[in-house]
């Protein structure tokens, strides 16, 4: 009986996760005066490719996808970057204010992005970048979080470790790229699939620091499909669908480190 309770709990939360998504999927290939019918509509529908030609056309989707792309992925990137050197600093040296600066680093995750907004903007005016992909991606470089989960998952590599690739010759960045990196694999893949989320999710700041329809990113775009008078709900569907898709895309592709590099990084002192 227990076990007959655990496959129905487990098959109606499966049904709860995978049903809304599966109802986005199908709703998106039908035209708009079809999505909202009762009962609804759980089979393809023949209007994909007029959703996806009006999607081109409203926001010019190949651009913006490209857009997303390219910040999203720099900034992934470059996140990763700076969070694996100030984590390895933080975990490995001591320097003089090494825990204020630490203390200061955490507190920034409290501070709401809505404070920083007017100090950036000005920043990006000054330097001449507005509408550009540098405006978004520089002020996104240093992850604060990302930095705590590096310096947590680093505190528990083994000094010895290290000390015997300085023996060996190494300097701090061929021991970081052969011998942290490849230790720390699964803590990257977690915090890649985390950076690459919020870049391609992120609205406020793209919203603000790209002008041109042309720099739009897609979360950016998308805003622009809901009109005052008429919202083609078919286009807006298939556009959340897009959305979605690169980063269910990274999380298969990185599942099977994805809990271990949260549990090292959360259990290390």
């Amino acid at each position: 009986m227990k076990r007959w309770t655990l496959t129905f709990a487990l098959a109606a939360a499966f049904g709860l996760c995978v049903g809304p998504f599966y109802w986005l999927v199908m709703a998106a290939t039908h035209e708009d005066k079809d999505i909202f019918t009762w009962p609804p509509k759980f089979l393809p529908g023949g209007h994909l490719w007029d959703n996806l030609t009006g999607l081109e056309e409203s926001i010019g989707l190949t651009r913006v996808l490209l857009n997303s792309a390219v910040v999203s992925t720099l900034q992934t990137v470059g996140g990763l970057i700076v969070s694996v050197l100030a984590g390895y600093a933080f975990a490995k040296f001591d320097f003089r204010g090494k825990n204020i600066l630490f203390v200061m680093l955490l507190a920034t995750l409290v501070i709401p992005i809505q404070v920083r907004l007017i100090p950036l903007f000005e920043m990006m005016l000054n330097f001449d970048l507005l509408d550009s992909y540098p405006a978004v991606i520089l002020p996104n470089l240093t992850v604060p979080f990302g930095i705590f989960l590096m310096r947590q998952a680093l505190s528990g590599l083994p000094d010895e470790l290290l000390d015997a690739a300085r023996v060996d010759g190494a300097g701090e960045l061929r021991i970081i790229w052969r011998v942290v990196v490849p230790v720390m694999r699964p803590v990257l893949a977690a915090l890649t699939i985390f950076l690459f989320l919020w870049a391609w999710n992120d609205f406020v700041w793209p919203l603000i620091a790209l002008r041109s329809a042309e720099m739009q990113t897609l979360p950016v775009a998308m805003a622009t499909l809901n009109g005052l008078a008429n919202t083609d709900f078919g286009q807006v569907l298939l556009a959340s669908t897009i959305s979605t898709l690169p980063v269910m895309i990274l999380f298969l592709f990185f599942q099977r480190q994805f809990i271990s590099g949260l549990l090292a990084g959360a259990t290390k002192g």
